[in-house]
């Protein structure tokens, strides 16, 4: 029953985030035919274009693993392969809102081992802000039992939620055990976008 709610999750958390890059794609051909637009009256009779309002870019950003780090909180490739930041900073292994408003909040992280053992596997979002004294968890997901025997395992961990968020809130992933991270692009990642 876990399995079947965790993959409806992961399945619900990817399908928004298509639908933000669908939105993207469909703002795109909107300027695209919008350039293509019978020149209004004014621009006729001064002999000047009219400016089109600027539109701001949306306040994303995707964040993929980074294999090379040692400690906590995990460090994130913003660059990249997937990666892209949009209007939001990745700063000081998190990332940083300049606007505050409902951001919906993403993290996958993908736990892998090469023997079981009775370890506890965590998985957390938390956020800090300059305003406030420590950290509030946003998101967390533990496990355990999550293997048998003395084999290879794997576990993935979801986590997704919509939160309003204040300017300076900087938020930032932990987990239990580095070392069980699998930090490639597609299994482990990291990011928001502005609703």
């Amino acid at each position: 029953m876990f399995l079947l709610i965790l993959v409806a999750f992961t399945g619900v958390g990817l399908s928004i985030f298509k639908i933000f890059h669908l939105e993207k794609e469909v703002d795109e051909l909107r300027e695209s035919a919008s350039a293509e637009r019978i020149p209004p009256a004014s621009e006729k009779l001064t002999g000047q274009k009219e400016q089109p309002p600027r539109k701001e870019p949306r306040k994303a950003a995707h964040l993929t693993g980074n294999p090379s780090q040692q400690d906590l909180p995990l460090e994130w490739e913003p660059i990249s392969g997937h990666a892209h930041t949009s209007g939001i900073q990745y700063q000081e292994r998190g990332l940083l809102i300049s606007e505050p408003g409902l951001y919906f909040v993403y993290s996958k992280v993908l736990f892998r081992g090469s023997a079981c053992d009775t370890q506890l596997l965590s998985h957390v979002v938390y956020k800090r802000n300059p305003a406030s004294p420590g950290s509030l968890v946003l998101m967390e997901d533990r496990a355990t039992h999550f293997c048998t025997g003395q084999r290879v395992w794997a576990r993935n961990s979801y986590l997704g939620a919509l939160f309003k968020l204040r300017k300076m809130d900087s938020l930032h992933v932990n987990v239990s055990k580095i070392a069980l991270v699998s930090f490639e692009e597609s299994k482990t990642f990291f990011g928001l976008f502005k609703l």
